[in-house]
């Protein structure tokens, strides 16, 4: 907006609001506020070019005294452009002026009696309103009787020809910047240029104290030109994510470098860059408050896209995915963060993932425990999907200020084979020496680098709907489908001070409060001070499930009356069997029963038998529940089988697949494929449970233990979950929960103490608390976002488990 003189019928737009000089500095939004002034110093017009000019000007408070000496009283202005030229010819010393739409920075020639700031004046919504002394005795003047029309004529048609010029601006104004082609530029001169980008880098440190981005462009003169870009600022640089995309440049000079014309950016420079794929939205991309962008810039854009999808002079872009990539070969990477983690100082470990599978052996890598930012492990599907990014040297400054469930583009990236030749790195098994690692090696070369792309990017859509349609398929809504109705809020809220919990992770987050967390998005970690409210189930026993680490299910433990059917089921098939010709048939006392079967039969791996009797794998048929809980006392692995079609087989995957002392092992019936064989146990000192399922093709469901709490603070509530990280919570492990009586005593002395029942007279403590927040899908397909309690503990000693 340029120049507009105040009058009687004109006002300074009532949106705006007045702020103090004093009060100018970096940091705030100051899109909304205008400051006011007297003009007590101005330069000369300066032209920078055929349409740009540049002024300074000084104003002070019109509080303060003309002659004060207080430096925060004046600040210096820089207006740029038209608004410079109507302030040079308009303004004098003296005038009272109103600017908006400014930008603030550090000034540049700050001294001990100046304002440390200035204002920069530039764009369609910078603005000056003027109130001179000249207006005001025009004014006066016209009202007096005794002046002359013919006096007063020329001063008020010149008031009238500026207001109304000054409206019309406001109105119909219309920037016109001319723009040249890349072979017509000439050394020296200050140029304004668009063009097609073949080249970037990300913006690294220069030698001195700007950040530098180094790019090549085109144009449909087929000239290349190269581009350094030197600003202090990394998000003041053009927002570049792949080669193809368009750029508009004002203000960059011309010059000679290693006998080649380059460019380079001046005073004033502004960048907006463009997606360069035909087709798509042409939305500009700066960081820039204000920007000017009219029907020609979108013409001129999508001529440079038709023009550019018809040349094959355009490095043809190399980003791919996990699915196809193949070892040794380099390529720019789409992902999204889910966790990273120090390896060294010079080495960031990150794990991403694109939905895709590579389908090559990934290297898995160790890192100290503690020190993941993310989630430090997934499900088995997922951790099948996750790729491990190995970051060096320069690239580690970028990756320390990157967030788990940002989606970020990793340039030149190599597919690095055979592990043990990554340098600094151990991998979790010698066996996986050869498998692939991805490694992002220092320095700036072919583009290397990271970068954030945002939500609005049309390959981080396409990512999020190859993401979301795994997530589909992983059974996160089962986790919520086992909670009932919460009970009714609890009025009163007792207050304590200190907090019996403490945060594991290594988060530098401040605590925000419960209604900052909900208005937060998904994919992020916060810290907390909270009392938890209610929690569900009230009978904690039930908190105990089952989970798949293969396919992401969960389920309750069965019920004992069907297992104990299944069992009785069992004990009465009489039917012939015939041992397997690696199992020895024996007789051992078992507990009797009234009414209990007549055909007991025992089977038992007689590779184990030099273990000694208790460490015997023990096959029982006909046996019922209680004797084979009577039996484990003494025996350590007991597995129930039954006769089907003359073979031993096993009982349904409802009963336990194996009892190993007061533990049951149940397994998964969508990915087990059972059959009683024979384990080796060549070179094995002990039968553990997974030898035993893996030699009977079970694929063991996981103990967890699976709440939902309802915090509360000052703010609010909000339901969170606590299940992954529920036993580093309790310090007991959901397997002795399941066998401890112990264990199960100590969760509810646990949780008594935490949230005591309705009508005790003790206090609610504080907790101090993690939270990540994730989506999922409800049951009408709608995203819900779902809250989890990670790297939190108790700060009290639990008590030792019992050991089964």
């Amino acid at each position: 907006m340029p120049l507009c003189v105040l009058s009687r019928s004109s006002q300074i737009p009532a949106h705006l609001t007045r702020t103090s000089i004093s009060a100018i500095c970096t940091g705030p939004d100051w899109t909304h506020a205008y400051i006011k002034g007297r003009v007590v110093h101005k330069d000369a017009l300066v032209p920078l070019d055929d349409d740009d000019f540049i002024l300074k000007a000084v104003i002070q408070d019109v509080d303060s005294a003309p002659n004060t000496t207080c430096p925060e009283a004046s600040i210096k202005m820089l207006l740029m452009g038209s608004l410079a030229k109507d302030f040079s010819r308009t303004v004098n010393l003296g005038d009272v002026v109103v600017a908006s739409g400014f930008s603030v920075s550090k000034s540049s020639t700050v001294k001990q009696k100046h304002h440390p700031y200035s204002l920069l004046l530039s764009g369609e919504f910078a603005s000056v309103y003027v109130c001179s002394p000249e207006v005001n005795s025009v004014v006066t003047r016209r009202r007096s009787p005794k002046a002359k029309v013919s006096d007063l004529q020329p001063e008020v048609n010149s008031v009238v020809t500026r207001n109304t010029a000054s409206k019309a601006l406001r109105e119909t104004k219309k920037i016109k910047y001319t723009y040249s082609q890349l072979d017509e530029l000439e050394v020296g001169t200050r140029v304004n240029v668009y063009g097609v980008v073949v080249f970037f880098k990300q913006p690294f440190k220069s030698s001195g104290t700007d950040y530098c981005t180094s790019l090549k462009i085109t144009d449909q003169s087929n000239q290349k030109i190269g581009c350094s870009i030197f600003l202090a600022k990394l998000e003041e640089h053009p927002k570049l994510f792949q080669v193809g995309d368009i750029i508009r440049m004002h203000r960059v000079k011309v010059s000679r470098f290693n006998d080649s014309i380059s460019l380079i950016n001046t005073f004033g420079f502004s960048a907006v860059t463009f997606d360069g794929t035909v087709g798509e939205p042409v939305e500009p991309r700066t960081s820039s408050q204000s920007y000017h962008f009219d029907s020609d810039d979108q013409r001129k854009v999508e001529e440079l896209r038709a023009w550019s999808s018809c040349q094959t002079l355009l490095p043809v872009p190399c980003s791919t995915t996990l699915s196809t990539v193949q070892p040794s070969a380099y390529f720019d990477l789409t992902c999204q963060l889910l966790a990273k983690a120090p390896i060294d100082s010079s080495c960031v470990l990150l794990r991403v993932w694109d939905g895709t599978r590579c389908p090559h052996p990934l290297l898995k890598v160790l890192v100290e425990p503690g020190v993941t930012d993310g989630p430090s492990s997934f499900s088995h599907e997922r951790e099948n999907l996750i790729a491990n990014v190995l970051v060096y040297d320069n690239h580690v400054e970028v990756a320390s200020q990157l967030k788990p469930g940002d989606f970020l583009r990793i340039y030149n990236l190599r597919a690095f084979p055979g592990s043990n030749k990554v340098p600094g790195v151990a991998c979790s098994h010698p066996a996986e020496q050869d498998h692939l690692a991805f490694h992002l090696h220092g320095g700036t070369t072919y583009g290397r680098g990271i970068k954030v792309l945002p939500q609005t990017n049309s390959a981080v859509q396409e990512l999020k709907r190859v993401i979301e349609g795994f997530i589909q398929e992983e059974d996160n809504s089962a986790m919520m489908e086992v909670w009932g109705t919460p009970p009714e809020s609890i009025n009163t809220m007792p207050m304590s001070t200190d907090s019996i919990t403490e945060t594991t992770c290594r988060h530098n987050l401040d605590s925000v409060t419960l209604s900052e967390v909900k208005r937060s998005n998904p994919g992020q970690v916060h810290h907390v001070r909270v009392q938890i409210k209610s929690y569900q189930p009230q009978k904690l026993h039930q908190s105990l499930k089952l989970f798949c680490d293969k396919c992401s299910t969960m389920q309750d433990l069965p019920d004992e009356d069907h297992v104990l059917g299944l069992f009785s089921a069992a004990s009465h098939d009489m039917g012939p069997c015939s041992a397997p010709v690696w199992a020895l048939s024996g007789q051992v006392q078992l507990p009797s029963e009234p009414a209990g079967p007549s055909d007991l039969s025992l089977y038992f791996s007689s590779q184990l038998m030099s273990e000694g009797k208790n460490k015997q794998l023990m096959f029982l048929k006909g046996a019922s529940l209680a004797q084979v809980k009577t039996l484990s006392a003494s025996y350590l692995n007991i597995v129930p089988v039954r006769s089907t079609g003359g073979q031993l087989t096993l009982l349904d995957l409802s009963a336990p697949v194996l009892f190993r002392g007061r533990r049951r092992f149940y397994g998964c019936k969508k990915c087990s494929n059972p059959a009683v064989r024979e384990p080796s146990v060549e070179g094995v000192e002990e039968v553990s449970g997974q030898l035993v399922a893996e030699a009977l093709g079970v694929e063991l469901l996981r103990y967890v233990l699976l709440l939902r709490l309802e915090l509360q603070d000052s703010s609010g509530s909000l339901d969170v979950l606590l299940w992954r990280d529920a036993e580093l919570f309790f310090n007991v492990s959901a397997a002795d929960a399941a066998s401890s009586q112990e264990a199960q005593n100590h969760i509810c002395q646990t949780m008594n103490s935490l949230c005591p029942p309705e009508g005790s007279k003790a206090r609610r403590p504080w907790l101090d608390m993690c939270l990540v927040s994730y989506q999922t899908k409800d049951d009408g397909g709608s995203n819900e976002t779902v809250y989890q309690i990670c790297h939190t503990t108790l700060s009290k000693a639990s008590p030792e488990p019992d050991p089964a």
